[in-house]
């Protein structure tokens, strides 16, 4: 999108004066801004508060002084509460030339102008020209993507972060509280600090307090189906859930799939992927999510987000899907790549802290704000080694807490290497963490190490400490192991309540759960193996099995 050209304002009550410098300012500068014209001053400084609220770039303001209603330099004056850079110039005639000259000090004019100015080569542009260039040099265009004012210690502002992380939206974070851009910007579109976090799009409409629904909405996400009947739904959006949309689709199925948060699941929120056939040198959990979201959605794949399946029945077959906001989605099979969350620390002040520097994963989006400070990392899986190695770029210190000796019962040896050599990464070996400490974020947390408990400055809490499978609302439908994990294939055929449950002459397919026609597939199902490589090929599998059972 072609940055806006900026204006140049004249105001002036005359009428023939105004149409003569209007004519003079195109005739010259017409090529690189846009000339604007009003003729009163009350008018004049309602037009500057407009084009402030729209984020118009105004370079100069040319005002005459005897105006009725607000003179020029009260007008001029005004002006710079809104626009502080503009160049301001004040028209007047010879009699008015004292008022000029103190105006120079109390309105802090940058040139007065003798009207009348003919010839404008001699008279006029010189000076204008002189203006424009210096204010050209300390003009910075604004940032004309998505931008969301906040506070940095609110967790809607964190969750709507990660949430334009997840798609790849690029956006600019404004904090309330430290920026007077961001206090500016909230004052001249009508809101105050109660509506925070602040959505601005890219096409100027303004979003106070937005749902990520709401947000998706705005930013283009579908999240309505188009079709009344699927061939497959895919309930998850991580690495095996996407592999299935791409396979779903590319092989000629109505494939829709359902993604409560962001592409990726788990992965997505990995800062690197070092171990994924074909990428050498690796590649972050978001990137390989946006390319396999892009690609089933080029493939032919529907997407909706944010969306979450709270209810799924049998009907004559077909599957019932009844979405959280009431609506239902028929198709003839499922496959659940539900995937799972993170398991919470039960510490005090856990949840008074949580999103308000403690998170659960990676939490790219906060790295940044930990520059020159001490973090934390609870775990010793590889998802807590990747974060490590990302949040050590910009933090003085990271600690990872463990209760074991060491990362090799764990963590790939990749890791373990890259953090032995990275220097301001520290193991605490047979430690926990027994208290997280702060009024409105986290200032300090609990550390017991070796039994001796010490209380120790941190700026943020990552917490990995294994995951639960995200199955709880599907319990009554599809047989689970004692964790909660879905059974499928021959683990379910070796269950003791198979033979109750499955009424089918065939035994199940490898990936099928006890309901016929439904699929698991991913960290979600029992036995499955926590790697993406193996994620992405049972989410393929799946669609496999799916085109068997579509043939009966």
């Amino acid at each position: 999108m072609a940055a806006k050209k900026p204006i140049i304002l004249t105001i002036d009550d005359d009428t023939q004066v105004l149409a003569a410098i209007t004519r003079d300012l195109r005739q010259e500068f017409s090529q690189d801004y846009r000339i604007l014209r009003v003729n009163s001053g009350p008018e004049g400084l309602a037009t500057i508060q407009e084009l402030k609220a729209k984020e118009e770039p105004l370079a100069l303001i040319i005002a005459d002084q005897r105006m009725p209603d607000l003179e020029g330099v009260e007008l001029l004056t005004a002006s710079r509460e809104f626009y502080p850079d503009a160049k301001r110039v004040l028209l007047t005639a010879y009699a008015d030339t004292e008022a000029a000259v103190r105006a120079i000090n109390s309105a802090r004019l940058d040139h007065y102008l003798m009207k009348p100015w003919d010839p404008p080569e001699n008279l006029l542009y010189p000076t204008l020209h002189d203006l424009l260039d210096a204010w050209q040099v300390t003009h910075k265009p604004p940032f004309d993507g998505v931008r969301l004012i906040g506070f940095q210690w609110s967790p809607l502002s964190h969750e709507l972060k990660d949430f334009l992380s997840g798609y790849m939206v690029g956006y600019q974070w404004l904090d309330y509280e430290t920026s007077p851009e961001a206090q500016d910007l909230v004052k001249a579109r009508g809101f105050a600090a109660t509506d925070l976090p602040l959505v601005i799009c890219a096409d100027g409409k303004t979003v106070p307090n937005p749902t990520k629904a709401e947000l998706a909405d705005h930013l283009g996400i579908a999240n309505k189906p188009l079709q009344e009947m699927y061939d497959v739904v895919v309930i998850g959006a991580g690495p095996s859930g996407l592999a299935a949309a791409v396979y779903g689709a590319s092989e000629g199925l109505r494939t829709l799939i359902v993604e409560r948060q962001t592409p990726g699941g788990q992965a997505g929120t990995s800062s690197r992927i070092e171990n994924y056939l074909g990428f050498p040198t690796g590649l972050s959990g978001a990137e390989l999510a946006y390319r396999a979201w892009t690609q089933a959605v080029r493939l032919g794949a529907e997407f909706l987000a944010p969306q979450e399946v709270a209810k799924l029945c049998v009907q004559d077959g077909y599957k019932v899907l009844t979405l959280t906001d009431g609506r239902e989605i028929s198709t003839k099979a499922v496959v659940m790549t539900t995937g799972v969350s993170y398991r919470t620390l039960d510490v005090p002040g856990i949840d008074r802290l949580s999103g308000a520097g403690v998170y659960y994963g990676a939490a790219r989006t906060e790295a940044r704000s930990c520059g020159e400070q001490d973090v934390y990392i609870v775990g010793g899986g590889n998802s807590a080694g990747q974060a490590a190695m990302y949040l050590s770029t910009y933090a003085r210190k990271v600690f990872i807490v463990i209760r074991g000796a060491n990362l090799a019962a764990s963590m790939s040896a990749y890791l373990i290497e890259q953090i032995r050599h990275t220097p301001n990464i520290e193991l605490l070996p047979f430690s926990q963490i027994k208290e997280v400490c702060g009024q409105d974020h986290l200032e300090a947390v609990m550390v017991d190490i070796n039994g001796t408990v010490e209380k120790r400055p941190a700026r943020a809490l990552f917490v990995f400490i294994g995951a639960k499978p995200s199955t709880e609302w599907v319990h009554d439908q599809v047989l689970c192991d004692s964790k909660g994990f879905l059974l499928t294939g021959r683990d379910l055929v070796t269950d003791p309540r198979y033979a109750a449950v499955w009424k089918q002459t065939r035994e199940p397919f490898l990936l099928e759960t006890c309901v016929p026609g439904i699929f698991a597939a991913g960290d979600s199902r029992a036995g499955a193996m926590a790697r993406v490589a193996s994620a992405v090929g049972e989410g393929s599998m799946a669609i496999k099995f799916v085109h068997q059972y579509l043939d009966e």
